[in-house]
């Protein structure tokens, strides 16, 4: 099952389930979905949004003076692969990749980014190169 497929699937047991914030947070997230070229959308381009729909509520929770997590986010995030500890990522750094082979550290994002793709934040790596 599709993360998407499955985000449909919640939907229909937070409505039977008479759970209003899950419902709505997650009629957001299909609207976001209507909004894309294409309706069957892949487990990345899910993330992305999913990602997307989550900085922009920190962002206005930021802005308002509110704490920094809600429901909101947790229901968003929930959905989302589970981010790899930095001890993991530098740990697989030191084994896999060969500063060598680069001008600059930074260039090796590529690589790390390719091997773990979303379940690592692109400033952490950047913030770990940058510490090697």
């Amino acid at each position: 099952m599709t993360l998407q497929e499955q985000i449909k699937k919640d939907m229909v047991q937070a409505m039977k389930a008479r759970d209003d914030e899950t419902k709505n947070t997650l009629r957001v997230v299909m609207g976001e979905f209507a909004r894309a070229a294409t309706k069957a959308l892949s487990d990345e381009e899910v993330v992305k949004i999913l990602k997307k729909l989550a900085k922009s509520e920190r962002e206005t929770l930021a802005q308002s003076g509110r704490p920094g997590d809600s429901r909101y986010i947790e229901i968003l995030e929930s959905y989302l692969p589970k981010m790899v500890s930095d001890d993991a990522l530098c740990q697989w750094i030191a084994d896999n990749i060969d500063f060598f082979k680069y001008k600059n550290k930074m260039q090796a994002m590529k690589d790390i980014m390719g091997h773990f793709g979303s379940a690592a934040d692109g400033s952490r790596v950047k913030d770990i190169l940058q510490k090697m």
